[in-house]
């Protein structure tokens, strides 16, 4: 349904793309359990969009008490053997990695201690998530308009920007966002802002234009062809592979500046997982 609509701006996908949530499970680490009683799992509700860590304090209060306090060290989480980044969004770690077991609640463990230092950074304090969080806005500026909307920005703008993300405001987060969407004199964008994400995580980064050098429109389809392994592509075609994005498996013939526009995360990023299809990878 989300799909099929007119290809411009549609306000109504932009929020409901917004608006995805998945219902997640929480438990700790039985090696870290040190008290008699076994904690409770800690069960919410994240968006898509969001980061694991915005949730980091309220597990932290809600586990700290079984763990050996002196041992503490920084929240931290894990999926199946999966170090869990906390500086890639939520719905794109579940499209990665647990889009194939088709199960939820989804079932993350919390880890307290033995921060593994050597496989994601740390993450201390709010200003952390910020500042990644505008950096990554910039990169995604540079790449779409050389970054003249951003350069342009009052400090108010990256304040009402971050905290619209942060409290999950979407209409004070697209007050600001909308100019980093807007065609600068009606021209597409130079190049589009994305990550294609496998099954393990590896990421592919590519400079890809959203019209080609004969001026046609380029598509999904076109954006996979000129960055997947060629073992990838084959897969795509026989349907070993899905392509997703906010949980959606979008038609490979999307325009993709469209794309960009209407389903690209807060960070201005399209996060793309190319994945086992549900019934190839149980």
């Amino acid at each position: 349904l989300l799909l099929n609509r007119c290809m411009s701006e549609d306000r109504q996908i932009v929020r409901e793309v917004w608006e995805g949530r998945l219902p997640v499970k929480f438990v700790l680490a039985v090696q870290e359990v040190t008290s008699v009683e076994h904690p409770e799992p800690f069960y919410t509700m994240l968006s898509r969009v969001s980061y694991l860590t915005q949730v980091s304090d309220k597990l932290e209060r809600h586990f700290i008490q079984y763990i050996e306090k002196e041992s503490f060290d920084e929240v931290w989480f894990e999926y199946q053997g999966h170090t869990l980044r906390w500086n890639y969004p939520v719905g794109l770690l579940y499209d990665a990695l647990a889009y194939h077991d088709n199960s939820l609640p989804w079932c993350i463990t919390v880890h307290l201690t033995r921060f593994p230092c050597s496989d994601i950074l740390r993450c201390g304090s709010w200003e952390t998530i910020e500042s990644h969080f505008i950096m990554t806005v910039k990169e995604a500026d540079a790449l779409k308009h050389r970054s003249q909307i951003m350069s342009n920005m009052l400090r108010n703008d990256y304040k009402k920007l971050w905290t619209g993300f942060l409290n999950h405001d979407f209409d004070q987060f697209w007050s600001v966002n909308r100019r980093l969407m807007d065609r600068i004199n009606d021209q597409p964008f130079k190049f589009i802002p994305f990550r294609i994400y496998n099954a393990d995580l590896d990421v592919t980064i590519k400079l890809v234009s959203p019209v080609s050098e004969s001026h046609a429109a380029v598509t999904l389809g076109d954006l996979l062809e000129a960055t997947l392994p060629e073992m990838a592509r084959l897969d795509l075609q026989t349907g070993r592979l899905v392509v997703l994005t906010h949980g959606i498996a979008p038609p490979l013939d999307l325009n993709l500046q469209w794309l960009s526009e209407n389903f690209s995360y807060p960070d201005n990023f399209l996060h793309i997982a190319v994945v086992p299809r549900p019934e190839i990878g149980q």
